[in-house]
């Protein structure tokens, strides 16, 4: 997500309804990772309104605090979630963190066995091969987990400096990838795009790429997860 979900769209479900879907089970168990923002309080309190009991299983593993469900063994908790969500705030922070506990190599083993990962802002960057931050000050690329390998620059309509720093990164050899606006999330399927999916009709994405001595956007299409169900007439005979 280049932003949005609960943190960010307050009575707008529409994102986070669409990764609980994605893991095709009726009550999944979901865990936060607020690493980012390191592990604030209000943001915990934040997930677990947003995903009470009644809907998923929901936990949090927090790495700054002595507190989460996870347990000694951080690997098997997280290898049987069926969705895990990285919160935003500093993606500088969260791998330098998740690289000291191994939750890294821990994501990685938990993705390739099938489980959903989602996130917003530094919880979009942080899988792929390079991102755009700002977090702490001028925008710059930072080296993801590359489990994508692409580039990537989140809040793209909404920060047109990050924008540029992004375009001029790529101009200068950041390898192709995506820019994603607020409202906006991109469905991987492994490494490769399924689709585009916005909570908000304006919101946009696009595929970036250098093409010579040029940089180019492609807006790429998206579907609005608030549109009304097409309904087929009916015919009686």
């Amino acid at each position: 997500m280049g932003g949005g979900g609960f943190s960010m769209e307050s009575g707008n479900a529409l994102l986070d309804d669409y990764a609980l879907a994605l893991t095709g089970v009726e009550c999944p168990k979901v865990c936060f990772l607020p690493t980012a923002s390191g592990d604030a309080d209000h943001y915990i309190v934040r997930f677990y309104r947003a995903f009470p009991a009644a809907r998923c299983r929901p936990s949090h593993i927090s790495l700054f605090r002595r507190d989460g469900g996870a347990g000694p063994d951080m690997g098997s908790f997280l290898m049987e979630q069926d969705l895990i969500y990285v919160g935003g705030g500093s993606v500088i922070s969260l791998l330098g963190t998740w690289s000291a506990h191994g939750i890294d190599l821990m994501l990685r083993a938990a993705w390739e066995n099938g489980v959903v990962m989602t996130g917003l802002s530094a919880g979009s960057l942080c899988w792929f091969e390079q991102g755009m931050t700002a977090f702490h000050g001028e925008s710059k690329p930072v080296r993801g987990m590359g489990f994508l390998p692409f580039a990537n620059a989140v809040h793209y309509e909404e920060k047109p400096e990050r924008r540029a720093a992004f375009l001029a990164a790529m101009a200068d050899g950041l390898p192709s990838g995506y820019g994603t606006g607020d409202g906006a999330a991109l469905h991987f399927v492994g490494t490769t795009l399924a689709e585009v999916v916005t909570s908000r009709e304006k919101a946009r994405a696009y595929h970036v790429a250098p093409e010579g001595a040029e940089v180019t956007e492609t807006e790429l299409a998206t579907r609005f997860l608030g549109a009304p169900l097409a309904v087929e007439p009916a015919l009686a005979a």
